[in-house]
């Protein structure tokens, strides 16, 4: 089949969960469909990883949109625009007429757009869309603006509302819709008149890379805590891990060690190693292989956003023991003492830490346990075949 792909980034290098998964996704599929892939960039020097992602594609084209979000423009289009800020910040106009022209020269058996505000890029056409919901977005703005001040509440509810619309607006206009969970799934059908039309492909994780490193754990006992700090989910899980849960496993394991590893970490978050000396932020790190590697838990208290998430996945991949929030492990399948420990309380949560890095025995039954259930039921191969055969449906 010839598919259109669009994405809101370039599928490498792997910094973010949607750069992970689409990468995953075009390597599996691409023997079996002559893939073009369009891209949004943030900056020029981008463009030198299209040569990692060139084996799976049959064309790639790449556009540049705003390196940083808020700027004046961005801000004054949103101001005078029906649609969200999110929308108009990735909304290039370059690639609005390159898709129009690429539609108008190929024939295409589908189109299919990574994200919702892909999809004003598309112009009227006959092909089939596929939109992916990597996570539903709206609500995770609307967690967000709900933990603001009451003027900062009232500016952000507005734009949240035009995301909140657009977003409904572009399920029923897709063809069909992939979400990352049942939960997902559930939650989108309630607003379609065609529920049939959602299907659940999750998220995965390549069992066979992580299995390639091996662990060196450090001998301090260490907890991680891993994410890509540009989604407010993560920014909002790691404040919560270092004010609420932190005090608490240090007042009964006071030599125990803190890695938040992820891109971008906010100045705040960076801030917190110099709090306290036991936390420790790296950042971005060449192999997010390590970071799980040298930890003896992943700590996730994830209270908003949707999705499946890979720190998870790619723990349990990696032999590392999670003790994560529901939000954490939603749609995961994942059963609490049996693949991971699972509590929305600080201290429960923080009962959980201290109590693995005590319990070898319980460290070894997640660990094994996490292990044989991502490769049996979350690996990259399995995902693939089940994203194929709403292709061939299409």
């Amino acid at each position: 089949m010839k598919i259109l792909m669009l994405t809101p980034y370039l599928p490498y290098p792997l910094l973010s969960g949607g750069q992970i998964r689409t990468y995953n996704l075009l390597k599996q599929l691409s023997n079996k469909h002559e893939i073009t892939l369009f891209a949004l960039i943030k900056n020029n020097h981008e463009k030198i990883y299209i040569k990692e992602i060139q084996p799976f594609c049959k064309k790639i084209k790449v556009f540049k949109r705003s390196s940083k979000p808020f700027t004046l423009l961005n801000i004054l289009k949103t101001a005078f625009s029906s649609y969200p800020f999110l929308v108009m910040r990735n909304r290039v106009p370059e690639a609005v007429a390159a898709i129009k022209d690429e539609l108008a020269e190929n024939q295409y058996d589908l189109i299919h757009a990574e994200t919702f505000y892909m999809m004003p890029h598309i112009p009227t056409t006959k092909t089939p869309v596929l939109l992916v919901e990597q996570t539903i977005e709206y609500l995770g703005y609307e967690s967000y603006a709900h933990k603001k001040s009451l003027l900062v509440k009232l500016m952000l509810n507005y734009d949240v509302d035009k995301i909140r619309k657009w977003e409904k607006y572009y399920w029923q206009k897709a063809n069909r819709l992939v979400t990352m969970s049942k939960e997902d799934q559930e939650y989108v059908q309630q607003f379609l008149v065609k529920k049939k039309k959602v299907e659940v492909v999750s998220n995965g994780v390549d069992s066979a890379w992580f299995a390639q490193t091996k662990r060196q754990l450090p001998e301090k006992p260490t907890v991680v805590y891993v994410g890509t700090f540009k989604w407010l989910p993560n920014i909002e899980a790691v404040q919560y891990l270092v004010k609420e849960v932190w005090p608490k496993i240090k007042q009964s394991m006071p030599d125990v060690h803190l890695n938040i590893v992820g891109n971008e970490p906010t100045p705040e978050i960076v801030n917190f190693q110099n709090l306290d000396d036991n936390i420790h932020v790296t950042g971005r790190i060449p192999d997010i292989r390590d970071a799980f590697k040298q930890a003896h838990v992943l700590l996730a208290p994830v209270f908003s956003g949707k999705g499946t998430r890979y720190k998870i996945l790619e723990a349990m991949a990696s032999g590392t023991p999670v003790v994560a929030t529901t939000t954490a492990v939603e749609g995961l399948n994942l059963k609490h003492n049996q693949h991971a420990l699972i509590s929305n309380d600080a201290q429960t949560m923080a009962d959980y830490v201290v109590q693995l890095l005590n319990d070898e025995k319980l460290w070894n039954q997640l660990a094994t346990n996490g292990k044989k259930i991502v490769s049996q039921q979350y690996d990259w191969r399995l995902i693939s075949k089940k994203l194929d055969k709403i292709y061939q449906s299409m």
